[in-house]
C-alpha cells in the first residue's frame, strides 16, 4: 500500500541557525541533537524532531513567515515559560489564557514563525 503516514520531522528555514539553535535552546529549553546536516541544528523535541536549517529561500521575499500555519508546542507549565520568554524580550502574540488545550500561549521566535505553547 502507498498511503502516507504522517509527519515524522518538521524543519524551520531560519535566516541565522546559531541565532535560532540558541534562541530555542536557551530561551525556549529544548535539547539540541546531532544532525547529520552542518547547516542546520535539530532539536530533541517529542514526538517529532524540529529542525533549524539555512534557509534555501528568500525568506525576506515574503510579508511574514508561516502564515496559515501554526506549530503546537506541548508544555508542562505555559504560564512559567510565557514569563521566561517575555522576560528575554520575546515578543508574545496572546498572552497566557485558558484554551480549548487548557493553559496556552503564542509567541514569535526570530525569524516571525509563531508558536502556540498549551499544557495538553
Amino acid at each position: 500500500m502507498t498511503n502516507a503516514i504522517g509527519p515524522n520531522f518538521l524543519t524551520l528555514q531560519v535566516r541565522d541557525v546559531e541565532r535560532s539553535r540558541r534562541f530555542y535552546t536557551d530561551v525556549v529549553g529544548f535539547k539540541e541533537t546531532d544532525s547529520k546536516v552542518p547547516t542546520a541544528a535539530v532539536l530533541d523535541t517529542a514526538p517529532i524532531k524540529l529542525a533549524l536549517r539555512q534557509a534555501t529561500i528568500d525568506l525576506d521575499s515574503v510579508p511574514e513567515l508561516g502564515w496559515g500555519v501554526v506549530l503546537w508546542i506541548k508544555a508542562e507549565d505555559p504560564d512559567g515559560l510565557a514569563k521566561i520568554v517575555a522576560e528575554q524580550g520575546v515578543t508574545i502574540t496572546k498572552p497566557p489564557c485558558d484554551g480549548f488545550c487548557g493553559r496556552e500561549f503564542q509567541f514569535k521566535d526570530p525569524d516571525g514563525y509563531e508558536l502556540t505553547v498549551y499544557e495538553g
